[in-house]
């Protein structure tokens, strides 16, 4: 694991982004402290639209009762 001061990193982002890309880990010292790790973000699976079996009912889209209206908005 490769540790840089910040000023490095400010002036070398795109090139420890790359070499994060390639699966290296980075951390960023203030000093002699770290204080930040570049990591590779994980690769995250496209989920189908639709995955959970339910279906919104027909009552979603029409208005609120005034007694459940009036309980939203705080009057009630």
């Amino acid at each position: 694991m490769d540790v840089v001061k910040v000023q490095y990193a400010k002036t070398h982002l795109s090139a420890l982004l790359n070499a994060v890309e390639r699966g290296e880990e980075i951390v960023v010292s203030r000093g002699d402290r770290p204080v930040a790790k570049l990591v590779p973000l994980k690769e995250t699976e496209e989920r189908e639209f639709g995955f959970v079996a339910y279906q919104v009912p027909d009552s979603f889209v029409e208005p609120l009762p005034e007694e459940e209206l009036a309980a939203w908005e705080g009057s009630a």
